[in-house]
């Protein structure tokens, strides 16, 4: 549960061809900004380059107090609201919401994608229709700094990569205050609840409790 396939639906982003080279989804961490250097020149007249290597689709509303740091690429009908700080290396869907105070930093954000207040999100991949409550993070450096593990139950996978947040299926909610640390994965559907800290892989269709029971959500 923790492959590309089985996270993401490829049709809802402008990385379909680049996510689908990949196996794992963290393998694309690494050719982000690359992927968006070259991505961006192609977008055609939808969108307008405001900034070196920062294009913005002509229907996004991006707030005056916003940074946009390069690369990045924002989508059709998406709001970048006051005080939103993209770091760089972001790809940001279309009729997403990047709210108030929020950080994004090398990041791939389907399409109906939202981080609507005071959320970081770093090293990470949140897929189609998923969403970010207030004050929920992605913790991407562990504090050993050592190399990130996904580990699903007794099955660990050595990802290689020093920073890893996590990566959110379709549709998943993670609920406010919430901490994903490094190497979450989360399947689709499922849900998070408020002030948790995750870690590890939560199946899909499934509910990660504030105490880390993870339940089978019911049909």
């Amino acid at each position: 549960m923790v492959t590309i396939q089985e996270l993401f639906d490829l049709d809802h982003t402008l990385a379909k061809d680049y996510l689908a080279r990949f196996t794992y989804p963290w393998e694309a961490l690494k050719g982000i900004k690359d992927f968006i250097l070259a991505l961006g020149p192609t977008l055609g007249e939808e969108y307008e380059e405001v900034s070196e290597h920062v294009w913005v689709h002509k229907t996004a509303k991006v707030f005056p107090s916003a940074y946009l740091g390069a690369p990045c690429i924002i989508g059709a009908n998406t709001e970048v609201r006051h005080c939103a700080f993209i770091r760089g290396s972001a790809l940001v869907g279309a009729d997403c919401v990047v709210g108030n105070s929020v950080e994004l930093k090398n990041v791939i954000l389907f399409d109906h994608v939202q981080t609507p207040h005071y959320n970081y999100v770093g090293d990470s991949i949140l897929g189609y229709y998923s969403h970010m409550g207030a004050g929920s993070i992605t913790s991407n450096v562990k504090s050993d700094k050592q190399l990130v593990v996904v580990r699903d139950g007794a099955e660990r996978v050595e990802t290689g990569i020093k920073k890893f947040g996590a990566m959110l299926g379709d549709h998943v909610e993670v609920g406010c205050n919430a901490v994903c640390n490094p190497g979450t994965v989360i399947g689709r559907r499922s849900s998070v609840y408020p002030t948790s800290c995750v870690r590890g892989v939560v199946p899909a269709d499934s509910i990660w409790k504030d105490d880390g029971t993870v339940v089978q959500r019911r049909a």
